[in-house]
């Protein structure tokens, strides 16, 4: 009886995923706000007659913003659905496949990769940016970049391949 209770109570603490998935959420909205202000500020420049770099740089940043409000909406979505709320195989079945969350795997591996989408956009952002000389800082981004897009990519990329590879014979 007592060991009920403390499982019920156990399992009740998934409830404070929530607070993450609202966090998320209401991070996604400062994004899409931070994104629509560099899109406005990209619209004045132009509507001023400036042509220059940092047209395109609020433009990809706004985009930036964009994608990564879209990122942790998904996140949202996937701590509630995933982690918090117990579905029914029908109800589950019914939701759009980049809400159906496997397990914490998934949220990492759409983590890691978001954050090399990231990362490639913010340098392409930095490079039109900069009136200077590049300098060996902005190489040394490139090369680390590269090397973590190299190091995902060794790393098995979705549940469908582990359990694939689990199920291959092996070499002989």
């Amino acid at each position: 009886m007592a060991r009920n209770r403390w499982l019920r109570f156990a399992k009740s603490l998934r409830f404070v995923m929530l607070l993450g998935a609202f966090g998320a959420a209401f991070g996604a909205v400062l994004m899409f706000w931070n994104g629509g202000a560099k899109m406005v500020s990209a619209a004045k420049y132009l509507l001023a007659g400036d042509e220059s770099k940092t047209v395109i740089a609020s433009i990809m940043g706004g985009t930036d913003a964009f994608l990564f409000g879209i990122v942790l909406v998904i996140f949202a979505y996937a701590i509630a659905f995933g982690f918090v709320f117990e579905l029914s195989a029908e109800e589950r079945s019914g939701l759009p496949s980049w809400m159906q969350t496997k397990g914490i795997t998934d949220l990492k591996e759409t983590l890691v990769s978001i954050v090399l989408v990231y990362l490639v956009v913010d340098f392409a952002t930095d490079w039109p940016e900069s009136d200077v000389l590049q300098t060996w800082q902005i190489v040394g981004k490139a090369v680390s970049i590269f090397l973590l897009a190299a190091a995902f990519r060794l790393l098995p990329i979705t549940t469908a391949d582990r359990e694939a590879e689990k199920e291959s014979p092996a070499p002989e």
